[in-house]
């Protein structure tokens, strides 16, 4: 949950409140890490992953549209530079 929460550039509570409203609609679960119990696991149900699915198109046609029609070639370009100069692995939040 906190790594989520960091990618979301959220803070932990209110990560948890969305998992709450999500574990409700059957969206996602979570449990104990068994390797540590301090930390929490939280992963979609296929019920979840299946919203994620069908939200996906409309999401990439508004990225699309909002953002990227916007850049030119080059800046396009630029912003893949910085993209990838900025992406997060996850051996990068331990």
């Amino acid at each position: 949950m906190s790594e989520l929460a960091y990618l979301a550039n959220g803070s932990l509570s209110r990560l948890s409140n969305v998992v709450k409203r999500f574990e409700k609609r059957g969206w996602m679960e979570r449990w104990p890490d068994p390797d540590d119990g301090r930390y929490t696991i939280a992963a979609l149900t296929d019920a979840g992953y299946d919203v994620v699915v069908a939200a996906a198109p409309t999401h990439v046609r508004s990225v699309r549209r909002l953002v990227l029609d916007q850049l030119s070639a080059a800046d396009q370009q630029a912003l893949a530079r910085i993209a990838e100069k900025l992406r997060v692995r996850p051996a990068d939040l331990a």
